[in-house]
């Protein structure tokens, strides 16, 4: 069997930026092993799989999967997918993909870039003295959760988001849990970094669906829904976020990197 693939780099201005997503059109879905082993064999943080939706709820029904699991919701590989079908249908201005447990997402055009749509994950309060251990980081102004299993650690100040060296096998011990930490930024308004070990990446690269849970928080501190956004891993990436009609909306551009075929 012979599928075609896209590696597309999300968040992106340049190759080699941003977050890599393998991304693959399907005309029927493969059993779950199989999925999970071509994610598997991928080795990138989320391989998005996507085939026409027959519920007509959206144009697509979209999954994710990391090297290890499926996830709940996948932000830079949901980018990555709408610039695999809007970069071939150059008419086209939108695409919404329906998901099994992040409702419908829409991708649009934006500039020279595209806006995600997804839905606003808002924290609640909550000690996460275990996390703020395995991060082994000094400053917590504040610890967040939301039921999606998504730790919000909010810092003092940039540097620590920067100098932050989780120890990930303490982190993963907690199991399949994205842990972001975060700050006010100095050349945009926050600054991020995300972990998930527990789910098989140790640090994710730029995670969309972590400023789902980050925007609502934001904008909240900052006083304003328009601000902007960078995680800080070693790739780095920059989002501009709006929070509205209790949705997030990030926008970025995206590079496709390889195009092929998958043989299985």
């Amino acid at each position: 069997m012979k599928l075609p693939i896209l590696q597309i780099d999300a968040f992106a201005d340049a190759p080699f930026t941003g977050n890599p997503a393998a991304v693959m059109p399907l005309d029927a879905w493969l059993d779950d092993a199989t999925l999970q082993k071509i994610a598997e064999e991928n080795n990138v943080s989320e391989t998005a799989f996507f085939l026409p939706d027959a519920s007509g709820e959206a144009d697509f029904e979209l999954r994710w999967f990391t090297p290890t699991v499926e996830v709940v919701m996948c932000g830079h590989a949901t980018l990555a997918s709408g610039h695999a079908i809007l970069g071939g249908e150059p008419g086209r201005d939108r695409v919404t993909f329906r998901t099994r447990k992040a409702g419908v997402l829409e991708v649009m055009r934006d500039g020279e870039g595209y806006a995600l749509a997804l839905p606003s994950w808002k924290p609640s309060p909550k000690p996460l003295p275990e996390i703020v251990a395995a991060l082994g980081i000094d400053g917590v102004v504040e610890t967040l959760w939301h039921e999606h299993r998504y730790g919000l650690v909010v810092v003092e100040d940039e540097s620590i988001v920067r100098a932050c060296e989780p120890d990930f096998r303490k982190l993963g011990s907690h199991g399949d849990i994205l842990t972001i930490v975060t700050a006010r930024g100095s050349e945009t308004d926050i600054v991020s970094r995300a972990f998930a070990p527990g789910g098989g990446i140790d640090e994710d690269p730029v995670t969309g669906s972590a400023h789902a849970v980050a925007v609502p928080y934001w904008a909240g501190k900052l006083g304003r829904t328009a601000f902007t956004a960078y995680q800080a891993s070693a790739r780095g990436g920059r989002l501009d976020c709006r929070y509205e009609d209790e949705r997030v909306v990030l926008s970025g551009r995206c590079r496709t990197v390889i195009e092929g075929s998958f043989l299985l």
